[in-house]
């Protein structure tokens, strides 16, 4: 029998606690997850790809389930493929993000028709969460404890000491 691998992408710049639930959801849908961390060119990143994963190795190492964490700087669909996966799994907070996802998906479809793509929605109390707005609080100072794993708030946090804070 053939194992279900599946794919989660994203940058994690910073991992968040919505990352984490879909993580924690994702693994019980497949044999195998591979997180895909990538370098969004319109993104300016906080950390550094090789930063990211190890935060992200150490944030599921208590998960269940097969997990793997990859950097890739491709196509998703040729990351998936790569990695033998039939599914790619993506977090929904809210009606824009359908959006995009929706066209996403369908792009990715014509790329490759052998890889579907599932869409988990987050928890109700994660779902304003976004690892851009985590950044923006805290580079101006706001507390984001609520949103990122303890560990995460103090790398976050030890960033922003180093790159200075915004704001008077």
């Amino acid at each position: 029998m053939t194992a279900r691998i599946g794919v989660y992408p994203g940058t994690f710049d910073p991992v968040t606690l919505g990352h984490m639930d879909i993580i924690r959801r994702g693994a019980k849908l497949v044999d195998r997850l591979v997180i895909g961390v990538t370098t969004n060119p319109s993104k300016s990143p906080m950390f550094t790809i090789e930063e990211r994963m190890a935060t992200v190795r150490r944030e599921v190492a208590d998960v269940d389930g097969d997990i793997e964490v990859v950097a890739f700087d491709s196509l998703l669909m040729d990351f998936a493929e790569r990695q033998g996966a039939k599914v790619i799994i993506r977090g929904l907070r809210a009606v824009a993000d359908f959006e995009y996802e929706y066209q996403m998906a369908g792009m990715n479809q014509q790329i490759n028709s052998r890889v579907e793509t599932v869409f988990l929605m987050a928890d109700v109390a994660l779902q304003p969460i976004a690892s851009r707005l985590v950044k923006e609080i805290a580079l101006y100072g706001g507390d984001i404890a609520k949103f990122v794993p303890e560990a995460v708030r103090d790398e976050v946090v030890a960033r922003v000491e180093k790159i200075g804070r915004k704001g008077s």
